[in-house]
């Protein structure tokens, strides 16, 4: 799955930002039984390998929890230009809020093999080393590549195979 900011808004710089993203999960693994895969944060998106029993009520509750406390925080931290553009490009059928944090949808895409799992593996890997931003996925912190390294992650995951 991506998940993707509003308007591609570089919010995931803070390492505050991104623990509630990991928090969730590890949350979410301990009470709703999910199964994390594989992940990587950037700083305006995210994708994620998951599965569980009721993977749309996880990433409801995923994105419906995050975007409470991301926008909690920005507001504690006066971030007033981003709270600007995430008030001014919330939908207008999004009456029942202020602002709209998470782009609509999710961009699932379902994993039927090992081959498969692999490649989707790889390709969130990959993602900070395509942008330059390290020279090997393993490096990159927000990221399960370390854990497929025999490295400590910042999450626990479900390691595939």
């Amino acid at each position: 799955m991506t998940c993707t900011v509003m308007e591609w808004l570089p919010i995931f710089t803070s390492p505050d930002i991104s623990g509630i993203l990991l928090e969730s999960w590890r949350c979410q693994r301990r009470n709703e039984g999910l199964r994390l895969y594989g992940y990587v944060i950037l700083e305006n998106h995210m994708h994620f390998i998951a599965q569980a029993e009721r993977l749309d009520k996880c990433l409801s509750s995923f994105k419906s929890f995050t975007a409470g406390r991301i926008l909690s925080h920005l507001e504690e931290q006066q971030a007033k230009h981003l709270l600007t553009r995430l008030r001014f490009s919330k939908r207008a059928h999004k009456s029942n809020r202020e602002y709209q944090f998470w782009q609509e949808g999710s961009h699932a895409e379902l994993v039927f093999s090992d081959e498969m799992m692999r490649e989707k593996l790889d390709y969130i890997h990959a993602n900070p080393v395509k942008r330059g931003y390290v020279d090997r996925a393993e490096q990159w912190r927000y990221s399960s590549a370390r854990s497929y390294a025999g490295e400590a992650g910042l999450v626990e995951i479900d390691q595939w195979r």
